[in-house]
């Protein structure tokens, strides 16, 4: 069955979705926990306060994943750079991401990197290069529900809403650069 990469900057709403998708009795991988319950994660970046990850290794660890009988989505801002046969980019408004991850507790770089991230597309550009479709999701407004719902329709193949290109931050440039 499918395994569906659930993706974006972290703060943009996957892993809210995630907990939704598996109260609906989905399969979800939530892909921090198993690079720790794996012994996948590398050296620390101090500057950056995050860790390097082998996306090789991540990806043969995740192949159990690939033969189940059902639909597997995996929570994680790394989801698009391993194997899946849809790729779903989530999206926030940089103001509204950079309020949730200061009440996350990212210090002031941290949250500048991640929303220029978010602003330049990084994520979905990168999503982009592979050969797997892609989709994105705004998760700016509405609920936690609504996204999910959104997700639903995708695997579903109600793709015409989601189709990469109508998220654009461009205008929040010159306030967060």
């Amino acid at each position: 069955m499918p395994v569906i990469a659930l993706t974006g900057t972290p703060g943009t709403g996957k892993t809210s979705a995630s907990e939704e998708l598996k109260r609906r009795g989905y399969v979800v991988v939530d892909i921090n926990k198993h690079l720790r319950d794996h012994d996948l994660l590398g050296e620390k970046d101090e500057k950056r306060d995050t860790f390097n990850v082998d996306i090789d290794s991540l990806n043969i660890s995740l192949e159990g994943y690939r033969q189940k009988d059902e639909t597997v989505f995996l929570d994680s801002h790394l989801s698009h750079c391993v194997d899946s046969h849809t790729i779903i980019v989530f999206r926030c408004h940089p103001d509204v991401l950079a309020k949730r991850l200061e009440a996350r507790g990212y210090n002031e770089g941290k949250v500048k990197e991640n929303v220029q991230a978010e602003i330049l597309d990084v994520i979905l550009c990168e999503a982009m290069e592979s050969d797997i479709p892609v989709y994105e999701v705004d998760c700016s407004s509405g609920s936690v529900l609504d996204a999910v719902d959104s997700v639903v329709d995708i695997i579903n193949g109600k793709v015409d809403g989601y189709l990469p290109g109508k998220t654009n931050w461009t205008d929040e440039v010159e306030k967060w650069f």
